[in-house]
């Protein structure tokens, strides 16, 4: 009897054994699940959602070094991540960690930002958005300060045709220009965002032939070297999938103007464009006169920040600051193809490999900054210092008509400098302009 009473207690104390490692066990899974690196690298970070260095979302578990977490996680938001300090794992305060960048274009990665195209503005601007494109309309000069627009791919396929019905905008309140502004004034209504890359849709056509996405321009520009631009954006947008691009006049004080409605006509245009794809992000700018030229466009190519000076606009304000300064700064003529061009030939005589500080002497008496690829060592704003330069540019129609009798007496120029001032150059030129004017 007392033999069976201890086969009893001994099988009673195996029982016990084996059901506390049973619950052992359970206890450690269970601990493990609630841990965040349960069956991770000791060396590594949990965050709630990131986008890595390929700019690719992920959500959830995540291993990375934590010696590396800096180079490697962007938070869409304000997070968390776990590290692990003698055996325990501990959680970090909540931050925004930012990808750094690489001195190079190569190195910039992409995310997904709503209305990356639209400059910065300020709290009293009324940003008007029609199908196509959105503006900027500026009631002192009667146009838009700037039009922006993405274009696809898919967008350079036409499928309506132009409609060439010219109206007045309906959501600018104050009233747009109209036809009776152009009627009569030697100007073509210029498009700012182009018709034809307008094809896709049918209300985006007939809106770009609202008078707010015109411009005075003189037919030899509109028809000429601002069309061929046009149509190397469209290239563009077909080689690199999409474009985002942002074009207008440059407007200042004291530009002579048309119709009752006093629209100025500027004496420059700019665009800029990004392509914010990986591999080959870039950007690229150009300043024209509102006159004909026979220059191929790469001689109107500047970086974006020069166009930022002379605009005073800020574009792409969306992008992370790093990456918009190295894609502004950097002009590469070499990134883009110029292949719709007849030829090369000229441009090549007149460019050097490799840009440099321009010779031409500022108002100020100092040196310009500016880079140049022209030959003659004198950027677009001084080019008429250089000997041998040929100034093709037509004087621009007015009200007033010039005396075409020679002056005897120099007088100051009536011409109005990129910076908005008036010429302090003295001229016997009977238009009253001196050579740069």
């Amino acid at each position: 009897m007392d033999e069976l009473k201890q086969i009893m207690m001994y099988k009673t104390i195996h029982r016990t054994i084996i059901v506390s490692f049973i619950l052992l066990l359970l206890s450690a899974c269970s601990s493990n699940n609630n841990d965040p690196l349960s069956n991770r690298s000791k060396e590594s970070v949990y965050v709630k959602s990131y986008i890595d260095y390929k700019g690719n979302y992920h959500k959830g578990y995540v291993k990375f070094p934590v010696s590396k977490n800096k180079n490697a996680i962007k938070n869409n938001s304000k997070s968390h991540y776990y590290y692990e300090t003698k055996g325990k794992y501990k959680k970090s305060k909540e931050y925004t960690q930012d990808v750094p960048l690489n001195n190079t274009l190569n190195n910039v990665t992409t995310t997904v930002i709503a209305n990356l195209e639209i400059p910065k503005t300020n709290s009293k601007d009324k940003i008007i958005t029609h199908t196509g494109y959105s503006l900027l309309y500026n009631e002192t000069h009667e146009q838009a300060s700037w039009v922006a627009y993405q274009l696809t791919r898919e967008e350079t396929t036409k499928l309506f045709e132009r409609t060439d019905n010219f109206i007045t905008d309906p959501e600018v309140k104050t009233g747009s220009a109209n036809a009776t502004d152009y009627k009569g004034s030697g100007y073509d209504r210029g498009h700012l965002a182009p018709a034809s890359d307008m094809g896709w849709s049918a209300a985006a056509m007939a809106q770009s032939f609202y008078y707010s996405n015109m411009s005075p321009q003189t037919a030899s520009f509109n028809r000429g070297i601002w069309k061929k631009l046009e149509e190397l954006v469209r290239t563009w947008a077909i080689e690199n999938n999409d474009l985002y691009i942002v074009t207008g006049p440059v407007l200042s004080s004291g530009l002579p103007t048309i119709g009752p409605n006093k629209v100025s006509i500027p004496n420059y245009y700019y665009k800029v464009i990004l392509d914010y794809r990986e591999p080959s992000i870039k950007g690229i700018g150009f300043i024209l006169r509102n006159t004909g030229s026979k220059e191929l466009l790469q001689h109107f190519a500047v970086s974006i920040d020069s166009v930022e000076k002379l605009t005073g606009i800020d574009f792409f304000p969306l992008l992370e600051n790093d990456q918009e300064s190295l894609i502004e700064k950097t002009l590469c003529i070499n990134c883009w193809t110029w292949n719709n061009q007849k030829t090369n030939t000229d441009y090549n005589k007149n460019k050097t490999s490799e840009s440099v500080t321009c010779n031409g002497i500022t108002k100020a008496g100092n040196r310009c900054k500016n880079k140049t690829l022209n030959k003659s060592g004198y950027c677009y704003l001084h080019e008429g210092q250089s000997s041998g330069y040929n100034n093709n540019t037509v004087s621009i129609k007015s009200y007033s008509k010039p005396s075409t009798t020679s002056s005897s007496t120099a007088v100051q120029c009536s011409g109005i400098t990129l910076s908005g001032n008036r010429c302090k150059r003295m001229t016997t030129n009977p238009s009253g302009r001196c050579y740069q004017h």
